[in-house]
C-alpha cells in the first residue's frame, strides 16, 4: 500500500476509543521498531500497535512497515508471542469507490498438504480471497479490527487442519 494509505489506517487505529479492543501504540526510534523481531530490524516503520481483544483473550501486533524496503508499506500482523507473522497485507483495491485491503490464503508449508489447507479454507470461509474495507468512520475501525482478527483465526485454523485430520 502507499505510505499515505498506511498512515491513514494507523491514525484511525491510534485514535480509536474502543470497548472491544485494547490498543497500545509501540514506540518507534528514528522510524524503526528496535528489538521487536529479527525480521523487522532496520525497516522503516510508520506505526506499530499491540492489540488485545479481552472478550476472547486474543491479541496480536499490527505493524505498518516497509516490509521489503522498496517503499511499499505493509500491514504486517504478528502473532501475540511474536514468533511469526499471521498475515502480510499490502494490496489495496478500490471496490465501488472504497479502498479495500486484499489478501489471499496461500499456504507455503513444506509438507505436501497445502492443497488440503486451501480446500478447507475455501470450504469453510467461502473463498481463499479476503477483502477488508478501509474504515471511514470511528465505528468502522472496530469492524476493521474484527475482520483482521477473523482473517488471522481462519488462517491459523486452515494451517492446522491437517493435524486435526491426522489424529
Amino acid at each position: 500500500m502507499e505510505r499515505e494509505q498506511a498512515l491513514f489506517l494507523s491514525k484511525k487505529i491510534e485514535n480509536l476509543r474502543s470497548t472491544e479492543y485494547e490498543i497500545k501504540k509501540l514506540e518507534t526510534v528514528n522510524g524503526t521498531l528496535p528489538k521487536f523481531h529479527q525480521w523487522t530490524n532496520g525497516k522503516t516503520t510508520l506505526a506499530a500497535f499491540k492489540v488485545n481483544k479481552p472478550s476472547t483473550e486474543t491479541g496480536c501486533y499490527l505493524l505498518f512497515i516497509d516490509w521489503h524496503r522498496k517503499g511499499i508499506y505493509y500491514l504486517v500482523i504478528y502473532a501475540y508471542d511474536k514468533s511469526t507473522t499471521l498475515a502480510e497485507l499490502r494490496q489495496v483495491q478500490d471496490i465501488d469507490g472504497i479502498p479495500h485491503i486484499m489478501w489471499s490464503y496461500k499456504p507455503f508449508k513444506r509438507d505436501g498438504k497445502n492443497d488440503q489447507r486451501k480446500a478447507y479454507f475455501k470450504q469453510m470461509f467461502g473463498s481463499t480471497s479476503v477483502q477488508i474495507p478501509f474504515p471511514v468512520s470511528e465505528t468502522d475501525v472496530d469492524d476493521f479490527l474484527t475482520q483482521l482478527f477473523k482473517l488471522c483465526q481462519n488462517r491459523i485454523k486452515a494451517d492446522q487442519i491437517v493435524n486435526v485430520f491426522e489424529l
